[in-house]
């Protein structure tokens, strides 16, 4: 069954791209969780303003160093901090495992573009956009795909009763293999970690 609605979710995605898509398969529309979609929707419209504390600024001196050698242009790399900081409080993550999701999905590249379609810094599927009512929204945008994943990553916590392992694989469409979840988990002890 999964295999079927992923085959089904795929050649959906790729002809949504191309613009041939004029009608959701009904076996995809069931697949999306109204939930989710409605948290994404409502993740969108909230207020993006970034309320700066002192604990975020000693924490983007720290995460700053760390991801100078992937995002060396300073000013780009203090924006992007902020951004991250901001939206992973705002869904109740961990930065600094925000931090390593980016890392594994898209190493920090804001312009990338998974074989199966997903977008930006998170790697968030552009079926979402269609979902959530915002089909002109840009998943390269990073406050977008930020506020989306880590909205996403959020539900998934919930939805697995705080198993983060669980919730990653989810995230990463790969629920029952540990894989992406141990890569993710390296990348945080190795890389992001500040104590």
């Amino acid at each position: 069954m999964w295999r079927h609605g992923r085959q089904l979710l795929l050649t959906a995605l790729l002809l949504w791209q191309t613009g041939m898509v004029l009608a959701v398969d009904a076996d995809i529309e069931t697949a999306v969780d109204p939930k989710l979609r409605e948290l994404l929707r409502t993740a969108i419209e909230e207020s993006d303003s970034f309320v700066d504390r002192f604990d975020a600024e000693v924490w983007l001196v720290d995460m700053s160093a760390l991801l100078e050698k992937k995002v060396p242009d300073a000013e780009k790399r203090l924006r992007l901090l902020r951004l991250i900081h901001y939206e992973a409080t705002r869904a109740g993550l961990y930065p600094e495992l925000v931090m390593a999701v980016i890392d594994i999905e898209s190493n920090f590249e804001q312009f990338a573009i998974s074989r199966a379609g997903a977008m930006g810094l998170m790697q968030v599927m552009p079926f979402w956009l269609k979902e959530i009512g915002r089909p002109d929204d840009n998943l390269f945008n990073a406050r977008t795909n930020l506020r989306m994943g880590c909205t996403i990553l959020r539900y998934y916590l919930d939805m697995e009763k705080g198993d983060l392992t669980q919730a990653l694989a989810r995230y990463n469409g790969s629920k029952g293999s540990y894989r992406y979840s141990n890569k993710v988990f390296a990348a945080l002890n190795k890389r992001w970690r500040k104590y």
